[in-house]
C-alpha cells in the first residue's frame, strides 16, 4: 500500500475514533493543478467534537506513520479545521459549515468515495 494511501486510512481511523461522521475521501490526483492529491471531509457536532478529531488525527496519524501535520488551521473557533498532510488535507467542519461550502459539490469532477459511519 503506497504512503498516501496508508495516510489516509490512519486519519480515517483518527476521525472515526472520535465519533466524526458523514467521511468523505476526494481523489484529486485526475484533476490538472491541485493544492493536494486527496480531500479527506467529515464533520463533528460540536466545536469542541471538531477540535477532539482535529487532536486524535493528528496524534493517531504521528503514532502510526510517523507523519506530522504541516499546519492547521482553524482551531480557534473550531467551525471548519483544515489540516495539511501535503498530499492530503483534511477537512473538519460543523455541520451548517460544511452543507454551506459544499466542498463535495466543489470539488464535483473528483473521485468521491463515502466512509460509513461506524455506530
Amino acid at each position: 500500500m503506497n504512503e498516501t494511501k496508508q495516510l489516509i486510512e490512519k486519519i480515517i481511523e483518527g476521525i472515526q475514533e472520535k465519533k466524526g461522521k458523514n467521511i468523505i475521501t476526494a481523489d484529486l490526483t485526475g484533476i490538472e493543478d491541485t493544492i493536494c492529491k486527496y480531500f479527506v471531509i467529515c464533520q463533528g457536532n460540536s466545536p469542541s467534537q471538531v477540535l477532539a478529531v482535529t487532536d486524535s488525527v493528528k496524534d493517531h496519524v504521528r503514532k502510526e506513520t510517523g507523519t506530522k501535520v504541516v499546519s492547521i488551521d482553524g482551531q480557534r473557533n473550531a467551525q471548519w479545521v483544515a489540516m495539511d498532510y501535503s498530499d492530503v488535507i483534511v477537512h473538519i467542519f460543523l455541520p451548517e459549515v460544511r452543507n454551506f461550502y459544499d466542498l463535495e459539490h466543489l470539488w464535483a469532477d473528483a473521485k468521491l468515495t463515502s466512509i460509513p459511519d461506524l455506530d
